[in-house]
């Protein structure tokens, strides 16, 4: 297990008893998540699973701050997100955490290099860092030479590295990833699945990640399984030095 998680350090996400209800159709609620409790740390990878509808990528939202709790608490950084209004609350999202989603959501019309600039750009980085900045981060992800090309041109696999490269642009504390492989072919969601496995460590993130791809949750530190509405399971995965 990665040394963050058993040294006790503080957690760059955290959820405390976090439940979410949803209307319905009925006039009742739809109760998703019924007190749920999970602390992510830095330099670990963990993995969510269960069966669909069982309220994963509704944990993923709310740890990321996309979606408020409807009880319980949810911490970025440390910081409890109910403390905040929702323009503070996107600051420190955008601030903390990283998204890596099935579908990579590249801008059409820009090329890999322009869509990892992307973020830095809103941020207020100047536009000599954020291109230095992105063209490190693609050439460090594989990508040196297609980091010209517009997302038409690249691989459904490079689609999904620029993807990751944009989502750690801005140096978060942490990275979720919704089935980041749910959309590609065996090849490149195993080249993916490696990429993932470096990335808590080599960049010392807090790294979650939703997935029905076992191969995939075998590579993460912690492998842990919502059902009805809780993380129940709590498998471990101890890794060697290698």
């Amino acid at each position: 297990m990665s040394s963050a998680a058993s040294s006790g350090a503080s957690a760059v996400l955290e959820a405390r008893g976090v439940r979410k209800e949803y209307p319905g159709g009925d006039g009742g609620v739809i109760r998703v998540l019924d007190g749920a409790d999970l602390a992510v740390h830095r330099g670990e990878m963990v993995a969510i699973v269960g069966a669909s509808g069982s309220g994963k990528s509704t944990l993923l939202h709310l740890l990321g701050g996309l979606e408020r709790p409807s009880a319980g608490t949810v911490l970025l950084g440390g910081t409890p997100v109910d403390a905040l209004d929702d323009d503070a609350l996107a600051a420190l999202r955008n601030r903390t955490v990283g998204f890596v989603f099935q579908f990579h959501h590249l801008l059409r019309e820009f090329s890999a290099l322009e869509n990892v600039m992307f973020p830095l750009r809103i941020g207020g980085v100047a536009p000599a860092d954020a291109k230095e900045r992105a063209a490190a981060l693609l050439e460090r992800l594989g990508m040196a030479r297609r980091m010209h090309h517009r997302p038409s041109e690249l691989s459904g696999g490079e689609q999904q590295r620029a993807a990751v490269a944009r989502a750690l642009a801005a140096e978060p504390a942490a990275l979720l990833a919704d089935e980041p492989s749910g959309n590609l072919d065996q090849g490149n969601a195993e080249r993916l699945h490696d990429l993932f496995a470096t990335l808590a460590s080599e960049h010392g993130l807090g790294l979650v990640v939703v997935t029905h791809n076992l191969a995939l949750a075998d590579r993460a530190d912690r492998v842990l399984t919502l059902e009805g509405g809780r993380v129940v399971t709590r498998a471990v995965m101890e890794r060697g030095d290698d």
